[in-house]
């Protein structure tokens, strides 16, 4: 078992849907069933803060039933949806209120809810944290959705006085509009620079749009103490900006994805649409350093950054990736791609169970229950065989649309059962116990003003 000391020979006592104790040999699912698991590991489940379940509006892209059996099945037993890409976006607390409505009763695993930072909403920040919003999440560039737009720094600098009031945190995509707006095709003789070329898509958002948008970060960080949290983070050129701003002891935190920590740039062919996603998969080296920084704590954690879309929006027809959806699903398999990478690199399950359950409990305001086996949290247990190994295939990804760019991968690691609050809710490719997930709203000690 995978405790907070480590992996030991362990028993985990559940009562009522939490932990009791950890103590003895084997696993104990409840003081009636006894569940010996043999050799399997068992680790927390995890916790993805990272996830576009679409719904309502978009639910043709993904829904809160089978997004949340994908995570079921990869392990996740606790979900926070982004507020994009749903209509409406969650910017108010109507739409906060509209988005619960649609996951309830309709969930496998627990959820929660980002709230969005958007020109002109600032006075809806503090009421969407009193109705149970986790933190908020903004783009500095083009969203890709018309009804959730950039925001400026002027727009930031209206809206962080109220988020930092509010002590939740801040979300951001980080990429310079200025930068991205600025690049010109390179145009050398026979290069291809077709919407087909992988190569010509990825000069279309250098590094340094990551790299200019994160120094404004770091700034308004400073300026405003506002907990900020850098989603996706792709470039390593930034790390070091990370680095000295966490040495400050800014509260500024980074998140990277399993995608840009298994692929490479340089394997991508040209027309794998699947593969888009903003910011790019970058170069190998580039992986390399990411890896660094995740084990030297420059990056705190890992989401999926699960963006799906029905499959004529990837047109793979065409291989476009200019006018392909820009998303990876993968929300059934963060895990395993995360597990294969990192025992390469003689990095351990903690580790992995550190990055992948508590960092990302901690940036949802949910440490004190989720992300550890540990006396009175949630009995939210992953079965996991680290030994095995398996090949993608469509049956295994469970989320509406199988468009991924992990299909025909060979990974190690495999999810035998998913438990959330003691429930059984996955097991070895099926789902005993559907629809069990509740919200997971914090209780907020915030008051309205007089």
């Amino acid at each position: 078992m995978l405790t907070p000391d480590g992996v030991r020979p362990a028993s985990v006592l559940v009562e009522h849907g939490s932990v009791i104790s950890v103590e003895g040999y084997g696993l104990a699912a409840s003081r009636a069933n006894l569940l010996d698991v043999g050799d399997d590991l068992v680790m927390p489940g995890l916790v993805d803060t990272h996830v576009h379940i679409n719904e309502p509006g978009r639910t043709e892209w993904e829904g809160f039933e089978t997004g949340t059996r994908a995570a079921a099945a990869g392990g996740v037993t606790c979900v926070i949806d982004m507020p994009l890409n749903s209509i409406p976006a969650v910017t108010t607390v109507q739409a906060l209120a509209e988005k619960g409505a649609a996951a309830r009763g309709n969930c496998t695993v627990d959820y929660g809810f980002w709230a969005g930072v958007v020109p002109g909403n600032q006075n809806d920040l503090l009421p969407l944290a009193l109705a149970g919003a986790l933190g908020y999440k903004c783009f500095l560039s083009d969203t890709g959705v018309p009804e959730f737009t950039m925001v400026s720094e002027s727009d930031l600098r209206s809206a962080i006085p109220v988020i930092a009031g509010t002590g939740l945190p801040l979300l951001v995509h980080a990429e310079s509009p200025a930068v991205l707006n600025g690049v010109e095709p390179r145009a050398t003789p026979g290069r291809d620079t077709s919407g087909r070329s992988y190569r010509a898509y990825l000069e279309s958002r250098p590094d340094e749009a990551e790299f200019e948008a994160i120094q404004l970060l770091v700034r308004l960080c400073r300026e405003f103490n506002c907990q900020i949290h850098i989603v996706h983070l792709a470039t390593a050129q930034a790390l070091d900006c990370l680095r000295a701003a966490r040495a400050e002891g800014l509260p500024i935190s980074a998140e990277t994805c399993p995608h840009y920590l298994y692929f490479e740039a340089e394997r991508i062919p040209d027309g794998a649409t699947e593969f888009k996603c903003a910011p790019p998969i970058r170069g190998s080296l580039n992986r390399e350093l990411l890896w660094k920084a995740l084990e030297d704590g420059t990056i705190s954690l890992l989401a999926s950054d699960h963006s799906p879309c029905p499959p004529d929006l990837k047109k793979r027809d065409t291989g476009d990736f200019q006018s392909a959806w820009g998303g990876i699903a993968s929300l059934s398999l963060g895990l395993p791609v995360i597990w294969t990478e990192a025992s390469k690199r003689g990095l351990s399950i903690a580790d992995v169970s550190r990055w992948m359950a508590e960092k990302p409990a901690w940036l949802a305001g949910l440490q004190n229950r989720k992300g550890r086996i540990a006396p009175g949290y949630d009995a939210d247990l992953v079965i996991f065989d680290p030994g095995s190994h398996f090949t993608v295939t469509a049956d295994r990804l469970h989320f509406r649309h199988s468009v991924s760019p992990y299909l025909n991968e060979n990974l190690a690691g495999e999810v035998k059962q998913t438990f959330v609050r003691g429930q059984l809710v996955f097991e070895n490719g099926h789902f005993p116990a559907q629809l069990h997930g509740e919200e997971v709203a914090l209780v907020s000690s915030l008051q309205t003003p007089d």
